[in-house]
């Protein structure tokens, strides 16, 4: 009998993929405005010389770690606790400017104050830019209490704090949320698994953990000895990590819940 579900919140609840785009779209639409280039080459240049820039951080091992990708960077400010956190916050504002002024210069633009320009309107037009799943909140009205509901997220306490701020139908669903940044380990962590078992005082025989990501909510997951849904939007295929159960979208969730605990 399933009495407690963990979700996952990027891409699972929120579509935080098209977020990420409509940012993009929308900052590089000022360039072709103003210079006349191609947004979509721009857009493909910033994002390559985002994830080569962040790689070459210190800082990079740390967000591998807890969940925070190239694209969170050119948006968060970071004034989290810790070491790390303050590496990060001191790092971000000038890896933020490189990278669009690396990628204007891809596309043949060299202005460094306009570079500048481009690099603070990305994180406005990601705030402005909310999108949650059609059947995101259909299903959680659904469950909210029938189920035991944890949100488990990886990312900066502060970045996704935003996100739930600008979405904050999504909180009241949830009885705990789990940050990885804040706990100090992400997913696929057991430790992070286990302590979310602890904060709902569950048995991981009763849990599910619902994610859209296989190397970190549904390993993770398997690390536990909890079993997993994989929300497979994308029809993609599980290799080495193997879900227990496999979904296509979020409102499968539903049958799959009453046929697992009527069996």
């Amino acid at each position: 009998m399933k009495k407690t579900l963990m979700f996952d919140l990027d891409d699972t609840l929120l579509w935080d993929e098209k977020s990420i785009k409509e940012a993009f779209k929308a900052t590089c639409r000022l360039a072709e405005e103003k210079y006349a280039v191609d947004p979509a080459a721009l857009e493909n240049h910033v994002r390559k010389e985002a994830r080569d820039l962040y790689a070459s951080y210190e800082t990079y091992e740390f967000t591998k770690m807890i969940g925070i990708n190239p694209f969170e960077g050119l948006w968060g400010t970071f004034p989290d606790e810790g070491e790390d956190f303050a590496k990060l916050k001191e790092i971000a504002p000038a890896y933020q400017q490189e990278a669009w002024l690396r990628g204007l210069k891809e596309s043949g633009i060299d202005d460094e104050e306009f570079g500048r320009e481009l690099a603070s309107a990305f994180p406005e037009q990601r705030k402005k830019h909310a999108y949650v799943y059609d059947d995101t909140f259909t299903v959680l009205d659904k469950l909210q209490g029938k189920y035991n509901l944890l949100l488990l997220t990886n990312g900066s306490p502060d970045l996704q704090q935003i996100k739930l701020d600008i979405t904050p139908e999504l909180v009241p669903y949830f009885d705990e949320i789990l940050v990885s940044g804040a706990f100090g380990k992400g997913k696929p962590a057991a430790e992070i698994f286990e302590h979310a078992l602890d904060l709902l005082k569950a048995d991981r025989e009763e849990v599910l953990m619902v994610g859209d990501n296989l190397m970190t909510d549904i390993l993770g997951a398997n690390r536990t000895g909890i079993d997993s849904v994989w929300v497979n939007r994308k029809g993609k295929t599980a290799e080495e990590v193997v879900p227990t159960y496999e979904i296509s979208k979020l409102e499968e969730l539903l049958p799959l819940l009453e046929k697992i605990n009527q069996g």
